[in-house]
């Protein structure tokens, strides 16, 4: 039961990330200095692109986190700490699913 209800957290996830990065990558567009804009302007957008830049990567890092841990979800270790190997609050799994590891080892 809950390996189910944590493999349906982690699709969802997988599938909001996904459109994140859709909608981020369509924001990372190079600034052009064609643009009729003012020059403090161009430099919000360009430090905006930045800002962008790096929450895509952020979430690129996490998509790739959702999809190991979608492989894992029927392996008999899935849900232990990969650190201390104690196990995974399900409460924890079904917020952060693409953690593996528990509240002390992660922070």
């Amino acid at each position: 039961m809950a390996a189910a209800n944590v493999r349906e957290a982690i699709e969802q996830e997988i599938e909001k990330v996904r459109s994140s990065i859709a909608d981020m990558k369509a924001m990372t567009g190079p600034v052009s200095p064609d643009d009729a804009i003012g020059r403090i302007s161009r430099m919000d957008a360009i430090n905006n692109q930045s800002i962008t830049d790096a929450a895509l990567r952020h979430a690129e890092s996490k998509l790739e986190q959702l999809e190991r841990m979608r492989l894992r979800v029927d392996e008999p270790a899935f849900g232990r700490c990969v650190r201390c190997g104690k196990g995974i609050p399900v409460q924890r799994m079904l917020l952060m699913p693409h953690s593996d590891r528990c509240v002390r080892c992660a922070s």
